[in-house]
């Protein structure tokens, strides 16, 4: 069973999740214990490609113990670990004008921590405002009917 430690709902909101991916993240240990306690952030994280490899930028990881961790910065960049046809797969689908990778959740598969991310494709201004258009229309639909 999975438990989800952090989620990214603005990601959600804002993009068009065209593939989704799992990837491992290159932690520390304070970090592991930081991230099980449900103290990460990934609201306006983002992730980079950076010579062949892909990072996760902007995340927020609070140190476990502050007192012990005097030289700990907590929104360093984090490499992902992927297999080489995705990473190359997706560095050329980053290349492509209009699309970008966003990290949506991180969560626990067989006791290990893993970033769950996305393709994503930014949406419209007038797109989100018809989204929510149709969204009020089911929902009074719905209220009619039942």
């Amino acid at each position: 069973m999975s438990k989800v430690f952090a989620q990214n709902q603005k990601a959600i909101f804002n993009y068009d999740l065209l593939e989704k991916y799992e990837a491992g993240l290159v932690l520390i240990g304070q970090e592991v214990k930081s991230i099980r306690l449900g103290r990460a952030n990934l609201q306006g994280s983002y992730i980079i490609p950076k010579k062949q490899e892909l990072w996760l930028t902007s995340c927020y990881i609070p140190p476990y113990q502050p007192k012990n961790a005097p030289d700990y910065w907590p929104q360093r960049d984090r490499k992902l670990l992927l297999t080489k046809k995705e990473l190359s797969y997706l560095l050329g689908k980053t290349t492509q004008k209009g699309l970008t990778l966003l990290p949506l959740k991180i969560y626990t598969n067989d006791g290990k921590l893993k970033l769950e991310f996305s393709l994503a494709k930014i949406i419209k201004k007038g797109d989100k405002r018809e989204k929510i258009k149709k969204r009020e229309i089911e929902k009074e639909m719905k209220q009619a009917v039942g």
